[in-house]
């Protein structure tokens, strides 16, 4: 290979077939900056200016980091942030390619979803947010914790536990597995993002539900890992799916919901709970659980932790039930797993907001914040099943969900989205929550929580309407 410092790329553009690699002299040539940053600058300017072409094979992180005397891990953050642009692309054992992204950044799911400045609909069903009017009273709780001078302390130490030890006692205590280490993070993506980050390499294979929730996809994409789907039903991912998955891929973790699950509202269940066990046994693999829908799914709690404690991290986030400002998710878990994510943590924000913190121990031990969360479950279960049961008379037949969110099959997901737009009404597109490109059918995503209850009926009608609405043009699905 090229050393590091020649000026072979500078002449015009590297001509390589698609199966050749980039001498790594080619992609980073007169590199002066051997960080991370000036790595990925490099590599971003020889993709930029054409002397490394889309389509490309770059070399491996490994020989990267042979060339340039630098540790991999030093490659793998330029890979990453490179990854994050849509510069690079990983392709599992095929390597590492100059992505059709190089020049601009791909548009992420997430902001597909929910794109600013579209509020002209009278209902908007698209949000995947609680009902406020459910949420217990946080102006109560804030009260109460004055008047008790519980919180006069707080605000004067950098010092401290990142968790309040009365609040993770609570929690112990209907926690659903035996976990070594409790920590506070700030929600559940921020959660899921961090032990990602902590234990996720560029171009690892990292095994989703499909559908998954669209961050997911975004956060693995940035961190220029590969998102294998496995197919589920009502009771979670199928563990036939589970097992091929992990012969044909060679998975790094394993990112699922175990409730409520978003958008299917789909629930694991006990049997599945050991099945997919059983298959996961035989392996190494990272499980990250995050139970985004705590306290307002009518499911029992579940973790695969129960059964493989070493490796398993639960996420428990309280924004649906007690609020999303609050920004609070209590992460348990293997020490070795858990504390490379604290130790970095607090090189940045350090921990997050002990008051916070005392305000959702009151809600979870205050009567009236306990009864007000049960309530929203049971609210939620009514507007789900008088939904589901307007829709089946309309000829709409869909498993019972969980929580605030319903997966809808349509015809058409953009004539769906368009009849529905007539009406006044916005569900969310399907198509950010699907892992393949080609998904064999289409949907909608409704968030329940948000159909006013005076309208069930009408919303209904309208939805089937939406769910049979032909294609504007026509269209050959891939499968």
């Amino acid at each position: 290979m090229t050393g590091a410092g020649s000026g072979a790329a500078s002449s015009g553009a590297v001509s390589v077939s698609r199966g050749d690699v980039v001498a790594v002299g080619e992609v980073v040539a007169e590199l002066g900056d051997r960080s991370a940053a000036g790595i990925a600058a490099a590599v971003g300017r020889a993709i930029r200016s054409g002397a490394v072409e889309v389509g490309a094979r770059l070399p491996t992180v490994r020989d990267m980091a042979r060339e340039l005397r630098v540790s991999p891990a030093t490659v793998n953050q330029a890979w990453r942030a490179l990854a994050a642009t849509g510069a690079i692309v990983a392709r599992g054992r095929a390597g590492t390619f100059v992505g059709a992204g190089a020049v601009d950044a791909p548009l992420g799911r997430y902001q597909r979803l929910h794109p600013r400045g579209d509020n002209v609909f009278r209902i908007d069903l698209s949000r995947g947010v609680p009902d406020p009017e459910l949420l217990p009273d946080l102006t109560a709780a804030v009260r109460a914790l004055a008047r008790d001078g519980a919180i006069d302390h707080l605000s004067a130490t950098y010092l401290g536990d990142a968790m309040l030890p009365e609040l993770e006692a609570v929690v112990r205590g209907e926690w659903p597995s035996r976990a070594e280490r409790f920590t506070v993070l700030d929600g559940a993506l921020d959660a899921v993002d961090r032990v990602l980050t902590a234990h996720v390499r560029f171009g690892d294979a990292v095994l989703v539900e499909n559908p998954c929730f669209p961050p997911f996809l975004d956060l693995l994409a940035r961190l220029g890992a590969r998102a294998v789907p496995v197919d589920m039903d009502e009771s979670g991912p199928l563990h036939g799916e589970l097992a091929q998955a992990i012969a044909a891929n060679d998975p790094t973790a394993l990112l699922l919901q175990p409730r409520a699950q978003n958008p299917t509202g789909a629930s694991l269940s006990a049997r599945r709970v050991r099945e997919l066990a059983e298959v996961l046994s035989g392996t190494e693999l990272l499980i990250v659980e995050d139970d985004h829908a705590a306290g307002i799914a009518h499911a029992p709690p579940r973790s695969l932790g129960a059964r493989l404690p070493d490796r398993t991290v639960h996420i428990r986030s309280y924004s649906k039930s007690h609020g999303a400002d609050l920004r609070l998710a209590v992460v348990a878990g293997p020490a070795d797993i858990l504390d490379p994510v604290v130790e970095r943590r607090m090189l940045g924000p350090g921990w997050s907001s002990r008051l916070l913190q005392r305000v959702l121990l009151h809600m979870l031990t205050d009567d009236a914040a306990r009864t007000a969360v049960a309530d929203a479950r049971n609210a939620y279960r009514e507007r789900a099943e008088a939904l589901r049961k307007a829709l089946a008379r309309q000829g709409i037949s869909i498993p019972r969900p969980d929580g605030i969110n319903m997966w809808l099959p349509v015809a058409d997901e953009n004539a769906a989205m368009v009849s529905l737009a007539a009406a006044g009404i916005k569900a969310a597109p399907g198509g950010p929550f699907e892992v393949t490109d080609h998904p064999s059918s289409d949907h909608l995503r409704v968030t329940i929580a948000a159909v006013p209850h005076g309208e069930i009926a009408s919303v209904a009608a309208h939805l089937a309407s939406a769910a049979t609405a032909p294609p504007t043009y026509r269209r050959i699905r891939r499968t």
